[in-house]
């Protein structure tokens, strides 16, 4: 899996899409199993896979976001809300000037709490211009459909979901110890006053040893079938990269 795009001006130029997807990841802690990157391998895995399914131009992933509550392990690096706010609202002006005004924002990382503020925003102006994907009932479908241990609650990071959707499409990312690194902290209502070291001495909170290659599968297939009803919700007809529905 590429992190970056290939794509050349010459193809988007003859498939004209109308849609841009831009993945949001992170980089913060992931435990001692799984990489600083994996919000943003992840979001990119998401996107790739719509790109095999629908005709859209996926953007370069950003990177760095908001990960303020994991700043106690060594590594993690956090912009501000509102120079991610800016750097969204700036990606989508320049597309607009080459006449793409969708945007599919691709969250891997749930402190990304500004990106629905923006959505919100851009949608209340001119609805369908922008859609925040996965939501919460997405992410629900694609669990059930994989057939998890965890829900969302339980398995909050670096967990069954993250560890199956790496070992899937990028395996080598995921580092020994993963069976032993389960830690479960279902109570965590102050999570945003003290942050994830208040409940996490590893950087854990979910079961990452029931993973699986064959989830991951499961969880973007899922994830790729639901990215369709966002290009309905966006007035957008939902034509194939091939160019055929």
């Amino acid at each position: 899996m590429d992190l970056i795009p290939m794509t050349t001006s010459t193809e988007i130029a003859a498939r004209t899409p109308t849609v841009a997807v831009l993945p949001v990841g992170s980089f913060e802690q992931h435990g001692s199993h799984l990489p600083l990157a994996t919000d943003t391998i992840i979001a990119a895995a998401i996107a790739t896979s719509i790109a095999a399914r629908y005709n859209v131009l996926v953007l370069p992933p950003i990177t760095v976001s908001c990960s303020h509550e994991h700043a106690a392990w060594p590594g993690t690096v956090s912009i501000s809300h509102k120079t991610l706010s800016a750097i969204v609202e700036d990606i989508r002006e320049s597309l607009a000037n080459n006449g793409i005004t969708r945007l599919a924002i691709v969250n891997g990382h749930g402190g990304n709490y500004v990106l629905s503020n923006i959505v919100q925003t851009a949608n209340a102006s001119k609805p369908g211009v922008m859609t925040l994907f996965p939501t919460r009932a997405d992410w629900d479908q694609a669990r059930a459909a994989a057939d998890l241990e965890t829900d969302a609650h339980r398995d909050m990071h670096a967990g069954e979901l993250e560890v199956s959707i790496l070992l899937h499409s990028c395996p080598d990312a995921v580092r020994p110890g993963v069976a032993q690194g389960d830690h479960l902290a279902d109570e965590r209502s102050m999570l945003l006053v003290h942050g994830m070291g208040a409940y996490t001495q590893t950087g854990v909170i979910g079961q990452p040893s029931a993973a699986t290659r064959e989830k991951g599968h499961a969880l973007l297939h899922s994830l790729t079938e639901a990215f369709g009803r966002h290009l309905s919700a966006m007035g957008v007809e939902r034509q194939s990269s091939a160019g055929q529905w």
